[in-house]
């Protein structure tokens, strides 16, 4: 069948396949999953991406195309080829690409989850029409993506939209990629977690300190309150320089509805080079298709 866009979403937990009609990509046509196994190392992941393609032929009743697109937990090194910035840690440092183009002999068009995310949501989704959107993960990690006029900015090193990795100031705790004080170590899920343990609010999943913070428990209430200031400081240098027409948030933090309030865009106001914020601050609308559909649109 011709008109097909075909995506995989490489996720720690699982890998997601779709195919879906160039026409009407708003769905999909066909759709399976099969459990990552990161455990078992790098060669099984690759085997499982094959094997998904594969039962995707197997439903679709032909050979996938000549370009596939790819979602991944990190970024392409554009100067080596390589994986880099995974925390799917096998990854990192192989060359998933050449090797699948390899296993496949197709084109494959990759991209991170975040740069995935954001053009689904700009395309497809909640910012659809937006003509500069920035997608946002708030999880247990912080990324994200830019898409302009549709498509998805990759960058000379591969990390547009890498916001999570931009210090705050006044912040110091370690982060992961050897620096203090990024954006992740201070307004991902763990880290808010962190900061209510350690303020004496006890061993709370986000969830819970939400529903504590709405019957006005005072830990709960400051760990909210840190989210809300701190990420208004650090999306408002985003905002600065970019000056997107909308933001979706993905991600579990991305649920708490204090992020869409009018308190959160005056913590954004006061660190924003403009009087007024006018930007649009939205929930994604495709949940957990974004990842996969976003992948499916690299290869239009």
């Amino acid at each position: 069948m011709s008109g097909l866009l075909w995506g995989i979403d490489v996720g720690g937990t699982k890998i997601e396949g779709a195919v879906l009609d160039a026409e009407r990509p708003d769905s999909a046509i066909h759709r399976l999953r099969l459990e990552t196994h990161a455990e078992r190392g790098y060669e099984f992941i690759v085997s499982q991406i094959v094997a998904v393609v594969r039962e995707l032929e197997k439903s679709a009743g032909t050979p996938c195309p000549a370009v596939i697109g790819i979602g991944t937990p990190g970024a392409v090194e554009p100067a080596t080829g390589a994986l880099k910035n995974s925390n799917t840690t096998c990854l990192n440092n192989r060359p998933l690409r050449a090797d699948l183009s390899r296993l496949l002999s197709r084109e494959i068009r990759m991209a991170n989850d975040a740069n995935c995310f954001a053009l689904a949501e700009a395309v497809l989704g909640a910012a659809s029409g937006e003509p500069v959107v920035m997608g946002l993960i708030l999880g247990t990690g912080v990324g994200g993506g830019i898409v302009v006029n549709g498509r998805a900015l990759n960058g000379v090193h591969g990390i547009a939209g890498e916001w999570g990795h931009n210090p705050l100031s006044g912040e110091s705790h370690p982060c992961y990629c050897g620096r203090k004080g990024c954006i992740e170590t201070v307004i991902a899920g763990p880290s808010l977690e962190r900061f209510h343990r350690e303020s004496g609010g006890g061993a709370l999943r986000m969830p819970e300190i939400v529903r504590s913070a709405a019957h006005g428990e005072k830990v709960a209430v400051a760990t909210l309150e840190r989210l809300r200031d701190k990420f208004g400081e650090a999306i408002a240098a985003v905002i600065n320089i970019l000056d997107p027409d909308a933001i979706v948030i993905g991600g579990g933090v991305g649920n708490i509805d204090l992020l869409y309030s009018d308190e959160t865009r005056r913590a954004i106001e006061r660190f924003l080079f403009n009087p007024t914020l006018s930007t649009r601050i939205l929930r994604p609308r495709l949940g957990d298709s974004a990842g996969v559909f976003g992948a499916a649109m690299l290869t239009r």
